[in-house]
């Protein structure tokens, strides 16, 4: 306490951080102003009125339905395997056999996401992996930060060096052809493995630097007093240090959970990737003609794997859910108590995916993001490449924060900035790379990323805290991103 608060007889309140839903609301209003203040001298956006803005969140829930209502089957699944206390045993067993060389986690994870992010841009798909890793680093003695930013940065800086990713390459390489641009794909992908490799190692570097000091100086880290209490509550009993731990062992109905847990993520990831935009076409034997719910890996969610979106995703959990429950013995009032209690454990990460949405939803009524596109590219005709390319990083770095779909920024802005850059004489491959860049290191920063928000929120670290710790990093991030994509720009 100091003196001036001694003196006067009060204790000051330990600084709140702002909650998820108040930074989300304000991004909300921030939008509902700059339409105002646009309509007022341009035809072509409409002032956002207060019944848009109400309706905002509401009609981003019915955007993010799919993802809402998985979250909530997450919650029901994650309660019924915490029930089994497979998972605080399993980690408590990882713990003690890794040993030393439990900082090699961080790496092995990142890179692994990485890939994820680079092929099929895994960022939405990561959200269950937030509690697991958080309730892991701190087991290890690191902080839960640590889990949420190998998560995190591991698919977010994937994203950013996307190769064959058909959510953001795919879909902006298509924009030049169906503009007519022709491109060189192969050297897109060299591109990507270039962005890739830059970003993860880096981030692979920044990760380790900070789990290493928290490590040493529990002071180091960047939680706050509360959110220490919150994660000691959470994941205390899971800390590996203790003499009971030392002796914990799996018994074989925890075993047979854990694989099953395992599975569950493994299909999961398998589902997502589009292995029909690579030419494999095992999951769609059977299929009669187009008619692709005939295939054989279509059988339980009546699309096959490589073709799943979040309710095929929410039905293999489901299922996975039930199946668990019984090899743990679950009677069928404890087995569906405990999904009800985990779902409710959730309820709030699905709001705040769907108020996030609803920010891009509000800014699509309003015509606010193609009128900025639209005049940004005006703007830039007639410059030269070293000024072009870190102007246009800047025009999608502002469009991002309030578009942080890589599907829609692609959809939106490559139409416009593609014949641009071409008609200007740049290379389109150059345009591509400052689209990816950019969009890439917003996504992991911007707070109207759901998948961000809900994943922090799941892990109970609070967003002010994450930015706080990856600032300085985002900064020199954009820094050699932007220095890249303009020497790519006069080298093409």
């Amino acid at each position: 306490m100091s003196d001036k608060a001694a003196a006067s007889g009060k204790e000051r309140k330990p600084r709140q951080m702002p909650s998820s839903f108040t930074i989300l609301f304000g991004c909300l209003l921030l939008v509902a102003i700059a339409s105002w203040v646009v309509s007022s001298f341009s035809p072509d956006v409409q002032a956002a009125t207060l019944g848009n803005f109400m309706a905002s969140p509401f009609l981003g829930f019915e955007s993010a339905m799919q993802v809402c209502v998985f979250i909530l089957v997450l919650g029901g699944f994650l309660g019924v395997v915490q029930k089994t206390g497979a998972l605080d045993t399993g980690i408590a067993v990882l713990v003690r056999k890794l040993g030393g060389n439990d900082l090699l986690l961080v790496p092995v994870l990142m890179l692994a996401f990485g890939i994820c992010g680079s092929t099929y841009g895994m960022l939405e798909e990561s959200v269950p992996f937030y509690l697991l890793l958080a309730s892991v680093t701190f087991a290890m003695g690191w902080d839960p930060l640590v889990g949420c930013m190998v998560v995190l940065m591991g698919c977010g800086l994937g994203v950013l060096g996307s190769t064959v990713n058909p959510f953001s390459t795919g879909l902006a390489l298509d924009a030049l052809k169906a503009a007519g641009i022709p491109y060189d794909q192969g050297l897109m992908i060299g591109i990507g493995l270039v962005m890739f490799a830059i970003a993860e190692i880096s981030g692979i570097i920044f990760v380790m630097r900070y789990a290493k000091r928290v490590r040493t100086d529990r002071a180091a880290s960047s939680l706050t007093p509360e959110e220490w209490e919150t994660a000691e509550r959470l994941y205390g009993d899971k800390n590996g240090d203790s003499a009971e731990d030392a002796h914990v062992e799996l018994s074989k109905i925890q075993k047979r959970v854990l694989v099953l847990f395992a599975l569950t993520f493994v299909v999961m990831i398998i589902g997502f990737i589009p292995w029909q935009t690579f030419g494999v076409g095992l999951f769609d034997i059977g299929a009669k003609g187009d008619d692709l719910s005939t295939a054989w890996s279509a059988l339980l969610t009546g699309l096959p794997l490589g073709q799943w979106y979040f309710t095929e995703c929410g039905i293999w959990f489901f299922t996975m859910t039930i199946i668990i429950g019984k090899v743990a013995g679950m009677q069928e009032k404890e087995l569906v108590d405990t999904i009800l209690h985990g779902c409710a454990d959730l309820v709030s990460v699905a709001l705040v995916v769907a108020v996030a949405r609803g920010v891009s939803v509000l800014m699509s009524i309003t015509g606010l993001d193609v009128w900025i596109l639209t005049n940004a590219a005006n703007a830039l005709a007639g410059v030269s490449a070293t000024v072009f390319a870190p102007l246009s990083y800047a025009l999608y770095f502002a469009l991002s924060f309030l578009i942080p779909s890589s599907t829609g920024m692609a959809t939106v802005s490559m139409p416009i900035m593609g014949p641009l850059a071409a008609s200007l004489g740049f290379a389109p491959e150059a345009m591509v790379a400052i689209y990816l860049a950019t969009h890439g290191v917003v996504a992991m920063i911007t707070p109207t990323c759901g998948s961000i928000m809900a994943g922090l929120e799941l892990a109970q670290v609070s967003y002010a805290t994450y930015i706080k710790t990856a600032a300085k990093y985002m900064v020199l991030l954009t820094v050699i991103t932007v220095s890249f994509v303009t020497v790519l720009m006069l080298v093409l």
